[in-house]
């Protein structure tokens, strides 16, 4: 009986260790403002992250307040989010690049890499656009929100080993860039959309519809620890069809898969290993 106790608190002070010392720490910064899709797609996340940090043994943390993007308080985390937007202030700006450069590590979503000169988000840091995620300016995008067959592009990559070579994303606005990251020697395209996709959006503007071309989704630049993803939109009901509540459609984080994808990149982005 003694030898039973014995063990049985050996389990409880190694479960209270593992929930006390996490095998990292995830800061995620967000707006939260303006897109429905965009604050739908953050509540989301700020739901299903703790849940996966809890499975994972890792903690989260998520803040709108970006004055905490400084060297001091990102010293404690050993991955940073942007969830929805990017910092506009410059001294935020040069914390975060002094944070990539050495050795922190980057998970982005969707309007994280948005920049559109003129807009509310001009394209005005060019080592963020141009260098480290590459694509420089927004360029046009699908719509309504709508699945696409995304392809794996890298079986090799430790995010993506053990992926299916093609499957069906949850729904979300697909974006097209200015620059073309197959040329940028720096960038590896882990997902593109795959051609089977095509007609991609459903309009009504004819213009918001793909019907060719090649459109990287997720990729990761090799000189840092990051990787960007270009879902986190959900579909909204914005035309009120169903009532008034704006209500969600769908949801980013439904899918085995592409969670399967999110999950390998935060641990290897975390500790340097996947779950595979």
């Amino acid at each position: 009986m003694k030898k039973f106790i014995l063990f049985a608190l050996c389990i409880l002070i190694f479960c209270f260790r593992a929930q006390c010392d996490p095998q990292f720490k995830v800061i995620a910064f967000y707006t939260g403002q303006n897109d429905l899709a965009h604050i739908s797609f953050v509540h989301e996340a700020n739901q299903w992250f703790p849940k996966m940090a809890e499975k994972y043994h890792f903690s989260y943390e998520a803040t709108t307040n970006w004055s905490n993007l400084n060297p001091e308080f990102l010293s404690h985390y050993q991955v940073v989010m942007f969830l929805d937007t990017r910092p506009e202030d410059p001294a935020q700006r040069a914390a975060f690049e002094q944070y990539m450069e050495h050795g922190g590590a980057w998970m982005g979503f969707h309007f994280s890499a948005f920049a559109l000169t003129p807009s509310e988000y001009p394209q005005n840091w060019d080592w963020y656009h141009e260098n480290f995620l590459g694509s420089g300016e927004y360029v046009s995008n699908t719509w309504r929100p709508t699945s696409a067959v995304l392809r794996v592009e890298d079986t090799n990559f430790p995010a993506t080993q053990n992926l299916p070579k093609t499957f069906k994303s949850e729904p979300n606005e697909w974006y097209r860039w200015k620059n073309d990251l197959r040329t940028n020697a720096d960038i590896k395209i882990l997902l593109s959309i795959d051609p089977s996709s095509f007609p991609l959006g459903t309009g009504p503007k004819q213009y918001e519809i793909w019907h060719s071309g090649y459109y990287p989704v997720v990729w990761t630049n090799k000189k840092y620890r990051m990787i960007y993803f270009n879902w986190g939109h959900n579909d909204m009901d914005y035309e009120h069809k169903y009532d008034n509540t704006n209500r969600t459609l769908s949801h980013t984080f439904d899918d085995e898969t592409q969670n399967k994808l999110v999950m390998n990149s935060l641990l290897w982005l975390g500790t340097g290993k996947s779950r595979n």
